[in-house]
């Protein structure tokens, strides 16, 4: 049986049956489940949207799929910024948000056991009173899920010191597309029994299975007092060329962001500051020690022509860093943003965001740009106007002429298409260069032992 997209309810009636409420197919679910914060949204709505509670619920649509060649969409909080769990016509989209439960934390053993539709900040709020935390912190983490972060392998501004997700994550249960429960990983901190299947579903975007339990590494609260320091700079060659030279210093800050011109003017203009006319580059150290290293990274700073403040007071950190974390919304107001993210070598730093400048000269484009200067991932941001077509963003031939150019001078930097948000369907047209033929071909065979069907977010990624 083929479902077509027009005839959920008649189609769906097997699963509608075995699952109940779970299955939704009115519209308000239809319709939110074709976007996510990517800017984009598909033309035509997905057959149904199932609002799993249980593994078992998981298991059945899959099953169910698997049966009869439906696709399966899955999706957590629909914050992804590449357009990797949007539904469209014939799909079914599978719905891990409502399995939100805390299942276990070990202090002994430092881990904490979850279901995948635990919001990441919640999870940080609810271990915080016993001196844990998970590290992970994207941008999204208030609206975030963990099962959504491991997905794409999320990162954040604490990356440069903690890691990614991957460093976060011990062991997962997924469900693959045929239904089988697959038990990945370990409780232990050291285990090297067999591949690693656990680092290759971390990031696959839901194209090899769903995740549905996840064991995560915790770490205790940092001691001492965080230090933050601010420098504002003329020019954001001088900030990213200050920001290599603190990497290579040998001293590892927690946090180091780094916001170009356009950004600050863009991000003083929605908050109704002054933030200067130059570029800021952020920093802060924590632990023990904290006072020390801040004090030696603002002395580079000052050195290569930054006007520095250094501050430990809580309340001024986090005003510094919400005006980091005020960028993306303060390009809302300009036009459509196309929010990219891409990663080179941290001495590389400086000719990337000259090629950014260069490029936004080249084609017209405003592309306002912050980074995690720390880990070397940049965030350009391409600002344009452009109708919508059926609710899906018409994207101008030359703002993908830019990004192309951009992407293959970051492949030329020797960096990667993308630091954390994943591929999607944003990035899969630049992925073979990225690879090269012979790595493409393997992982599309890699697809194919885990979902021989394809039904897994087929057009995703590949």
């Amino acid at each position: 049986m083929t479902l077509e997209a027009g005839q959920p309810v008649t189609g769906l009636a097997p699963l509608l049956a075995e699952l109940g409420e779970v299955v939704r197919t009115d519209q308000a679910a239809l319709d939110e489940a074709r976007a996510d914060k990517s800017g984009h949204v598909a033309a035509t709505f997905p057959l149904a949207v199932v609002e799993a509670r249980t593994v078992a619920d998981v298991q059945a649509t899959l099953r169910f799929a698997s049966e009869h060649g439906i696709p399966v969409v899955p999706r957590g909080a629909g914050t992804g910024l590449a357009g990797g769990a949007i539904g469209s016509a014939g799909e079914i989209v599978l719905s891990t948000l409502r399995m939100n439960r805390v299942l276990e934390v070990s202090l002994d053993d430092e881990l904490a056991v979850v279901e995948p539709g635990v919001i990441n900040a919640d999870l940080n709020a609810a271990i915080f009173d016993r001196g844990l935390w998970w590290a992970p912190d994207p941008a999204s983490r208030a609206i975030s899920t963990i099962g959504g972060n491991i997905a794409t392998n999320a990162g954040g501004l604490l990356c440069v010191k903690y890691g990614v997700t991957r460093e976060a994550v011990l062991g997962l249960k997924v469900v693959l597309a045929d239904g089988r429960l697959l038990e990945l990983g370990h409780r232990t901190v050291k285990g090297v029994t067999g591949y690693d299947l656990t680092a290759l579903m971390i990031g696959s975007e839901g194209t090899l299975g769903v995740i549905v339990e996840a064991t995560l590494r915790l770490r205790p609260l940092p001691k001492g007092v965080p230090v933050t320091v601010k420098a504002a700079f003329p020019t954001v060659e001088q900030a990213a060329r200050a920001s290599s030279v603190v990497s290579a210093s040998g001293i590892t800050p927690a946090i180091m962001e780094l916001l170009d011109a356009g950004a600050v003017r863009n991000i003083a203009t929605h908050l109704g500051i002054d933030l200067g006319d130059g570029s800021l580059l952020l920093a802060q150290t924590d632990g023990v020690g904290a006072a020390e290293e801040a004090a030696s990274i603002a002395a580079i700073m000052r050195s290569l022509g930054g006007e520095v403040e250094l501050t430990e007071d809580a309340d001024e950190a986090k005003r510094l860093f919400d005006i980091r974390r005020a960028f993306h919304p303060s390009l809302q107001a300009l036009g459509t943003v196309l929010i990219e993210d891409v990663a080179v070598p941290r001495s590389a730093l400086p000719a990337m965001f000259a090629s950014i400048e260069r490029i936004a000269a080249k084609y017209g484009i405003e592309i306002p740009t912050v980074a995690h200067a720390g880990d070397g991932n940049l965030h350009p941001n391409f600002v344009f106007d452009a109708p919508e077509i059926g609710g899906h963003v018409d994207v101008p031939d030359h703002v993908w002429a830019a990004a192309d150019e951009m992407f293959l001078d970051c492949l030329r930097l020797g960096g990667t298409l993308t630091g954390e948000h994943g591929v999607g369907i944003l990035k899969k047209r630049w992925l073979r260069d990225e690879l090269g033929d012979d790595s493409y071909a393997l992982q599309r065979q890699i697809k194919q032992v885990f979902d021989p069907g394809n039904i897994l977010n087929p057009g995703k990624v590949f």
